[in-house]
């Protein structure tokens, strides 16, 4: 995996576990940071045709991503750089490979899967595991918006949820921190880019499928979180 950091990780350590994911290291200088993030898009259109649209992510996400960085991975994955976010005064810039797995039973899954070129040395720094589950629900009544328009059409939400971890090796120098404080301070930041993120790409997906269908696009719905 890829990064841009500002932080260098100890040569003592490099060669000995170069090809040894961070995630599987005993280092006390490695930190989990951990988030879940659930929400839903409201769909104007039956489930048969967002799931249509759903299986054509070589058009729609990399669309709306932007503007994340995103370049494909062979037929079903990409790289996607999320951008850079920082704590205690050094940088990340994750950049993940994801795979869009082919619906089964109705249910789409994201998982991270390696990079074509990952960097040895940046595998000793940081390792993020991501996956994504959504699923379609063809709803009516009090879960969908009620403006005119939506009397007369079918409705499909689409209920997603994120699990994100993030294992990076910290500066020595932060050992000198409490440790509740270095763990709670790096949940709360990574908890606000998972929204972030998050949020931004829900709201383009969907506004992304009612334009291309030529549907009114429904009122953003308040983050559930």
């Amino acid at each position: 995996m890829a990064a841009g950091f500002s932080l260098q990780q100890d040569p003592d350590d490099a060669g000995a576990t170069a090809s040894e994911p961070l995630r599987d290291r005993t280092d006390p200088a490695i930190r989990r940071y951990a988030s879940t993030f659930a929400d839903l898009m409201e769909m104007r259109a039956p489930a048969a045709v967002v799931g249509s649209y759903l299986d054509r992510h070589e058009g729609w996400f990399r669309r709306c991503a932007a503007p994340m960085t995103v370049e494909p991975i062979g037929s079903q994955g990409y790289v996607l750089t999320l951008g850079r976010f920082g704590n205690f005064g050094f940088e990340v810039e994750p950049t993940i490979g994801l795979e869009l797995l082919p619906q089964a039973a109705g249910i789409y899954r994201i998982v991270t899967v390696p990079l074509p070129h990952s960097d040895a040395a940046l595998r000793g720094l940081y390792d993020v595991e991501f996956a994504a589950s959504l699923c379609l629900d063809e709803a009516s009544g009090s879960e969908v918006s009620h403006e005119e328009v939506d009397g007369v059409m079918l409705h499909t939400l689409v209920r997603w949820q994120l699990d994100l971890a993030v294992w990076l090796r910290l500066p020595g120098m932060l050992s000198l921190l409490p440790e509740h404080l270095v763990q709670s301070s790096g949940d709360h930041l990574l908890r606000q880019i998972v929204r972030q993120i998050s949020r931004r790409l829900t709201w383009k997906v969907q506004e992304d499928f009612h334009a291309s269908h030529g549907i009114p696009c429904p009122p953003r719905r308040r983050a559930q979180f």
